[in-house]
């Protein structure tokens, strides 16, 4: 098992690890992250397909949200606003009914080139090295004389550790030593998992046929398979022509948690099948929807990083950015950076940046640093 010793470890390579780690080392701490996907991103994932690039998680990020905005501007990320003109429509047992213009969207912009874009930009700054894919954290103990954390192939000595993974995945896979405090603890379970009941279904069209007809891609429906719909196209309305959709995981599902591109009879891991949401997709916008070059699908409640065998995905969503996610645990040597835990904005991408930024902080008064107002680090390290 290699050895490595180090300031910080960060587990997880999403945004808000991404963004702690790129603070720390701006302010000349050596910090490893460790992320158990073969890829960074969390649940930033984009995917390539012939008409451009498809997101399979986060998509939007809305006026008002200053630190992705910064991060934005700072790192040259093209974006474009959400489509939201035209009629929506509202899908219900007596069949699908237009509405008189979209109360259904609101103001939103999208990442042009995939909302991986953000954790790219977040981590092309970072040393070679700091960032390491396929290591899941077994374990973590804390002492007086500071933290081991042992992952695929490793283990890492630090002083202070960062998890920037989802409460409840944490509590579930990995052993603390001394155990976390029950109260803790306890929290972390229940704590929901952003988008860990999601099903995301995305179908890709050679063009915005739907825009034609004046409508605006969005729709509520209560007959499913796809329970809220709206527009996933390119800026001009291609690149790619889209449209996606949340739904369900089956409840006696099982199979392979990867994102899957499937053809008409094939099944994905969710139990759903592409002609279910074909056949929806053709009841509400007619028969032009008929012919996706293709369907994706991701089912995040059976992404084992995200939510594991044995975590509830959905609950109590009171219980983000709850206080004893403010500071830290475990003889003051394990932070908590995840969205779930940020105070404003949980569950977006702003509320990962914001918990960046407060666990950044944090940890840097433990290293006997203050950021400065104004410096990248006080406004969530590269992410600002």
């Amino acid at each position: 098992m290699t050895a490595i010793d180090c300031d910080v470890v960060v587990i997880g390579a999403g945004v808000s690890g991404l963004a702690v780690t790129a603070a720390l080392t701006d302010h000349g701490l050596d910090v490893v992250c460790l992320d158990a996907r073969d890829r960074i991103g969390g649940r930033l994932h984009t995917i390539g397909s012939e008409q451009g690039p498809l997101d399979l998680g986060a998509s939007w990020f809305w006026p008002g949200e200053e630190r992705v905005q910064r991060l934005v501007a700072e790192s040259g990320i093209a974006f474009h606003a959400q489509h939201i003109a035209g009629d929506a429509l509202y899908d219900a047992e007596g069949g699908p009914r237009r509405l008189d213009g979209n109360p259904i969207d609101v103001a939103a912009y999208r990442y042009t080139r995939g909302a991986q874009s953000v954790t790219d930009a977040l981590a092309s700054g970072l040393p070679p090295g700091s960032v390491r894919t396929r290591s899941p954290v077994s374990s973590v103990s804390v002492d007086a004389g500071g933290a081991r954390v042992v992952a695929a192939g490793c283990e890492l000595a630090a002083r202070q550790v960062v998890v920037a993974a989802p409460p409840a995945l944490v509590a579930e896979t990995v052993a603390f030593q001394p155990a976390l405090p029950p109260e803790v603890q306890g929290l972390a379970r229940l704590t929901p998992i952003w988008m860990g009941s999601t099903v995301k279904v995305v179908a890709v069209y050679r063009d915005p046929f739907w825009r034609d007809a004046g409508l605006s891609g969005a729709v509520f429906s209560e007959v499913g398979p796809l329970r809220e719909i709206h527009d996933l196209s390119g800026p001009e309305g291609d690149d790619p022509a889209a449209l996606f959709g949340f739904g369900s995981s089956a409840p006696n599902a099982s199979g392979p948690a990867a994102p899957h591109v499937f053809g008409p009879s094939a099944p994905n891991a969710s139990g759903l099948r592409a002609e279910q949401v074909v056949d929806q997709l053709v009841r509400l916008f007619g028969p032009s929807a008929a012919a996706p070059t293709e369907v994706v699908v991701a089912d995040w409640s059976r992404e084992r990083w995200t939510s594991p065998p044995g975590v509830s995905p959905s609950g109590a969503f009171q219980l983000f950015g709850h206080p004893l996610y403010q500071g830290p645990t475990l003889q003051g040597r394990v932070h908590w950076a995840s969205t779930e835990t940020a105070a404003g904005y949980p569950g977006h991408v702003e509320g990962a940046l914001e918990a960046a930024e407060r666990t950044a902080s944090a940890v840097l008064r433990e290293f006997g640093q203050s950021p400065p107002p104004g410096t990248r680090a006080a406004q969530t390290g590269k992410a600002g």
